[in-house]
């Protein structure tokens, strides 16, 4: 039995879904989810927690610098120190999937 691939949904179907849901253009309803991205994405480069509520909490966590080892020759290396966005989902969201 051959599975069927997840089909990807991005920002501009979710657009046109929030368009003819609330009575919107495509191009703005393509504005204020683009507007939303930006938003999000400056209060993460300050350092802010972000929670929306049904979805869950983006935060910004700091990985320390590190050792790891080149797979292909096994000489290590050195990671640098980084940071990643990380993601909890809405406990609502998770038992309704």
């Amino acid at each position: 039995m051959a599975t069927k691939a997840p089909s990807v949904v991005t920002l501009k179907h979710i657009a046109a879904t929030l368009a003819d849901k609330h009575e919107l253009s495509k191009k703005q309803s393509n504005e204020v989810l683009t507007a939303f991205v930006d938003t999000l994405a400056r209060h993460l480069k300050r350092g802010d927690k972000i929670r929306i509520p049904g979805l869950g909490i983006f935060v910004v966590a700091k990985r320390a610098a590190r050792m790891g080892v080149n797979p292909a020759t096994g000489e290590r290396i050195k990671i640098k120190a980084s940071k990643k966005v990380r993601f909890r989902v809405a406990k609502d969201l998770k038992e309704s999937i």
